[in-house]
């Protein structure tokens, strides 16, 4: 290298070493060069702005600050080219710094600059302020500010700021136009959108690959796929289906339009695939729960050799929560925690929900405890995973150490709460939720919240006032709400206000199937067998099938479907033989066929081979052949009594969800004594929360008296446990978590009236009809 340093010193020899030593990354000889230039005592502005330049490319931006600062005369590419390297550097608030301490002039390019990292902070006041520059120097009309302004407005979220800049700009201008149409998709303002998209058609020649990757998600927003085939057929046009970022929208596109083997074509088209593209076609498959699918290209993807980062863990331990697959789940958390991925938020959420999903929801109290930062959705996972798990009162407690912690409750935070006060049967805190609270923090009941509240008063017995509210809340539509009506017409025996409903169903939904499930089941009830028929009838014209009962286990690797009567599984002969055995042993410890749970007009012994090969059973005996632990199995009634007489035979593990879950069958339609008893069998660890559950039953179905003599029996009334217990069945613990009001109790003319309401059913109408657990 020819030293820059002699009689003549060419200043521009400087500056394109400098350069070239940038574009190489050469830090050395830019520093080399520095230093000589230092020594000759030979500096003037250019130089020292393009010394700037150069350690700002370099990543060394405290050394270009530390030139910078010597400067005895500055201007305004001196101050563009540090906030440059401040934002290449992600140091953007050290960028609006520069804009405080220091007096050069702003032109348009520093302008940009600045507006650019207000943007990235998500500062409107400072971005407004260099906004008012711009106008008052005359500068705001210049392209490279009319965009970093429209960008920073949509970044900050004030879109009526960022559509009057938008209408100030003439022609077609490509990054406009992509930052307003991802300004309102990120805000879900998608009539906005709409209206972006609309001007953007008539230029299409004149998109980019950001205008196609903003387009394509307002089509996957909007699930417009006759749009999205569109721009897909321009994208073929232009070969840019070919790009990654290209690509990897349209496979979300059609991923979101439920068009997932479309979107594996497009992906499997792609010359280069990044963890991006890897990503978005497995987000494809588990939106439209081929979770299989989707676990299966992450094993794909670990044999090509692409690393997964934090969203694709995300992804996959979704799937594993849609499958209830447990042990996957724990293999790649642990690969999470691996490579480095555990502590991201999304992760930590993602883990929360399968664990939440696969039935371990003490596991997912320990992730949610373990995340060094929580968001409102992590909160909600927590609180409707306890709901989910039958454990109300554990959800009530996380919710208000939610408001506790400043967290503003949202939209499906309120679902869950309104669970778990449906568990508990607490009506009137229901309706506080509903009418009060949400209005206090801005969320407007939806159709999930009003489906919630039905419930509630359905647990509660009000089935008329339960009705009214569909009726009067216009959600008269919503099939989930009238069956949760249906289910509980045929658990309170209310047939006629049950064959009203079910009309109502069959006429919003025809080809519903559950509802002429629990309508022949009302009518096997009574030994109407006549109206059976004529259901099942009904069925046939119009070509509704119940699907059979369907179980699976996992034995190593491989998955084990059973479905009732199954008769064409490989080794049938010897789970067979395996049924008999059992049946025979437990019999002679008691077991006895429930036959009221075989709604079928035939003779005892054809109902017993009936119960016999229903699919729990199969799965059951499956697994106690192969492994001598219990996998996950949904059981009926008289499948839940063959259990229990398996895990007493066989001592297979049971935790608290299993417990809680049967206790909860027995609580809920009335029969607390047996809840009870069988709660006994909870292990010490267990007993407190298990019994706390069971008195909130007791106190959500009246029966007071049960409910003190079963305290009284469990903890003797000497400790602590039994005064809080007794607390909490009164209502004094529940009204000083919900109202606030610790001094409040029940007084005995309202115990009295709860007391007469239950009363008015019978001991009959109380018995269990039909009742499932899952056992997740």
């Amino acid at each position: 290298m020819a030293s820059p340093c002699g009689a003549v010193l060419r200043r521009h020899a400087a500056v394109a070493v400098l350069r070239a030593a940038a574009a190489a990354g050469d830090l050395s000889k830019g520093k080399a060069l520095h230093a000589r230039l230092i020594t000759c005592a030979h500096f003037d502005i250019v130089l020292h702005n393009n010394l700037i330049s150069f350690y700002a490319k370099c990543g060394q931006v405290g050394l270009a600050r530390k030139v910078f600062d010597a400067m005895p005369f500055r201007n305004a590419v001196s101050g563009n080219l540090l906030m440059s390297g401040y934002a290449s550097s992600g140091r953007h608030k050290d960028s609006l710094a520069l804009l405080r301490f220091f007096d050069f002039v702003l032109n348009e390019y520093v302008l940009s600059a600045a507006v650019a990292a207000s943007a990235h902070v998500r500062s409107y006041d400072v971005g407004r302020q260099c906004h008012g520059y711009a106008v008052k120097a005359g500068i705001a009309e210049q392209p490279y500010v009319q965009n970093a302004v429209l960008h920073m407005y949509c970044q900050c979220a004030h879109m009526e700021d960022a559509v009057k800049v938008f209408d100030n700009i003439s022609g077609f201008d490509a990054f406009a136009f992509n930052s307003m149409v991802n300004g309102f998709l990120d805000r879900g303002q998608l009539d906005g959108s709409v209206r972006i998209v609309g001007g953007m058609i008539g230029e299409v020649e004149n998109w980019d690959e950001v205008s196609y990757v903003a387009v394509l998600g307002h089509c996957a927003s909007m699930k417009d796929l006759v749009l999205g085939g569109q721009v897909h057929a321009q994208a073929l046009k232009r070969r840019l289906e070919l790009n990654v970022f290209v690509g990897s929208a349209l496979v979300d596109m059609y991923g979101k339009c439920d068009r997932a083997r479309d979107a594996q074509y497009v992906f499997d088209v792609l010359p280069e695939k990044n963890v991006v593209s890897w990503t978005a076609v497995m987000t494809a498959y588990t939106q439209n729960e081929l979770y299989e699918d989707a676990l299966q290209l992450f094993l794909d993807m670990e044999m090509e050799g692409v690393p997964a980062n934090e969203f694709t863990y995300a992804v996959v331990l979704n799937s594993c929560a849609g499958l209830a697959a447990l042990r996957n789940g724990n293999a790649l958390g642990a690969c999470a925690l691996k490579t480095g991925h555990w502590t991201h938020l999304v992760v930590g959420n993602a883990l929360m929900n399968m664990y939440s999903k696969s039935g371990s929801i003490e596991d997912a109290w320990r992730v949610f405890v373990s995340m060094p930062l929580c968001d409102v959705v992590s909160w909600n996972l927590i609180i409707t995973g306890y709901a989910h798990h039958g454990l109300a009162r554990e959800a009530m407690e996380a919710f208000h150490c939610m408001l506790s912690a400043g967290e503003v409750p949202s939209y499906v935070t309120f679902i869950g709460v309104l669970s778990a006060c449906a568990q508990l049967g607490l009506v009137d805190e229901g309706f506080y939720y509903l009418n009060t609270m949400m209005k206090e923090v801005g969320v407007t009941p939806g159709k999930e919240h009003y489906t919630c509240m039905v419930g509630l008063l359905c647990r509660a017995g009000r089935l008329d006032e339960a009705e009214q509210f569909i009726v009067n809340n216009c959600i008269g539509t919503d099939v989930v709400a009238w069956r949760s009506l249906l289910s509980s017409c045929q658990v309170y025996r209310n047939y006629g206000l049950g064959h009203r409903v079910a009309e109502q169903i069959l006429q919003l939904k025809p080809n519903d199937i559950g509802t002429y499930v629990l309508l022949s089941n009302m009518y096997a009830k009574v030994n109407r067998w006549d109206g059976v028929v004529k259901v099942r009838k009904q069925m046939r014209e119009r070509g509704v099938r119940k699907e059979p009962g369907v179980s699976w286990t996992q034995v190593g690797s491989v998955v084990h479907v059973f479905t009732s009567e199954d008769k064409v599984h490989p080794q049938m002969d010897q789970i067979t033989v395996k049924l008999e055995e059992l049946i025979d042993q437990i019999k002679a410890i008691g077991y006895v066929p429930n036959f009221a749970v075989v709604l079928h007009d035939i003779e005892d012994e054809q109902k017993e081979e009936h119960l016999m090969y229903h699919s729990e059973k199969l799965a059951l005996a499956f697994s106690l052949i192969h492994t001598p632990k219990g996998e996950t199995i949904r059981l009926l009634d008289d499948c839940k009594k063959y259990f229990e007489q398996m895990r007493t035979m066989y001592k297979l593990k049971l935790t608290f969800t299993h417990y809680w879950c049967m206790a909860n069958l027995y609580g809920s339609v009335g029969l607390p004594e047996e809840a009870e008893g069988l709660l006994r069998s909870v292990p010490e660890d267990l007993k407190s929360r298990a019994l706390g559950g069971l008195l909130g039953l007791c106190r959500f179905r009246g029966e007071w008296g049960t409910g003190e003599q079963i305290a009284l029996r469990s903890f003797g009334g000497e400790s602590k446990g039994p005064s809080m217990q007794i607390q909490y069945f009164n209502g004094l613990l529940n009204d000083r978590l919900i109202l606030g009001n610790s001094e409040k109790e029940k007084t005995d003319d309202e115990e009295s009236e709860t007391r007469n309401k239950k009363s008015e059913y019978t001991d009959e109408q109380s018995k269990p009809y039909e009742a499932c657990l899952a056992f997740c």
